[in-house]
């Protein structure tokens, strides 16, 4: 019986492993290549100048253009980090006034269109029609409230609502012994917060702020209605005149997809850079998960041809 047993193991192991076929997912495959061929097809014979859309990719304006946004994405994410962190830790406040002003403007500022908010910002000049600092500055609001101005205070009021709750949940994934440490060594709140909490509540934090800030760049194209020249603003301007409006709106919608891109690839990074203490092995990217398993399928065959 033992015998037996023995050469049914030796024959199993001569056998050749065939993978199940799925005969649905050829199927699928091919009705996505087709639909996406079709699309494809249909863009390439339509009425749309391509030649156009190569022409205006690289031009002066255009990139002056985008540059602007990227320049209001960062000035706009950089305030909305500031307040995030600030009316989080306002929020978790044990004072019922400090965490009650910050639920307020998380209430208001989650709740109202931003598109509405850009609009109040830029007409700030009706409610208050001189601003005055003492020994810095005084004079007319409208003076100060450019059209960049009012894109970056609502861009990043806005925003700062969306990172306090991004920022309170990280801060509260942190072990609350961690915080009785702090105390215990004598550290102050602020000190706390700087050197243990918030350190440890990045790798919660990084993710969704990556997001919010891709969807701050796409966010951007809305201050083009109080006339700021940003990436979609300016081939508006250029397909007013030009009368090509789908070639334009393509090029921008190009140089979207660059920046998002690029912003994909750096996030990545960092949450793997952040990530390095929970894993045993760092994370692979998806250019060596490819190369893996390029070199993992051509290793059977060379394995058979020395044999």
């Amino acid at each position: 019986m033992a015998l037996s047993s023995s050469v049914s193991t030796a024959e199993m192991a001569d056998w050749a492993v065939r993978p199940a076929r799925h005969l649905s997912r050829w199927v699928a495959a091919a009705v996505v290549l087709m639909v996406f061929g079709l699309l494809v097809r249909a863009f390439a014979q339509s009425s749309i100048q391509w030649g156009i859309v190569r022409k205006y990719f690289t031009t002066t304006i255009v990139i002056e253009g985008f540059l602007r946004t990227l320049q209001i994405t960062a000035v706009s994410m950089l305030l909305a980090i500031v307040l995030g962190v600030i009316f989080a830790v306002m929020r978790m406040s044990k004072n019922p006034v400090t965490s009650g002003v910050a639920w307020l403007y998380v209430w208001f500022f989650r709740g109202t269109p931003i598109l509405l908010q850009i609009l109040l910002w830029f007409n700030l000049a009706v409610v208050f029609p001189r601003l005055a600092f003492p020994g810095i500055y005084s004079g007319r609001t409208i003076d100060v409230i450019t059209p960049f101005i009012a894109g970056v205070l609502a861009l990043g009021v806005n925003e700062g609502a969306y990172l306090t709750e991004v920022i309170r949940g990280g801060m509260l994934s942190v072990d609350e012994g961690q915080d009785e440490a702090s105390t215990a060594l004598g550290l102050s709140r602020l000190q706390a917060l700087r050197s243990i909490i918030l350190p440890q509540a990045m790798r919660v934090i990084i993710p969704p702020v990556g997001n919010e800030t891709i969807g701050m760049l796409k966010t951007s194209s809305l201050v083009a209605v109080i006339s700021f020249n940003e990436l979609l603003g300016t081939v508006q301007q250029i397909y007013f005149v030009q009368g090509r409006v789908i070639e334009l709106l393509f090029v921008a919608g190009a140089w979207y997809l660059v920046a998002t891109s690029v912003l994909s690839i750096g996030q990545y990074y960092l949450e793997r850079h952040l990530g390095r203490g929970l894993q045993r092995s760092r994370p692979r990217s998806t250019l060596e998960n490819a190369i893996l398993r390029l070199v993992g399928a051509r290793r059977p065959s060379a394995t058979r041809a020395r044999s």
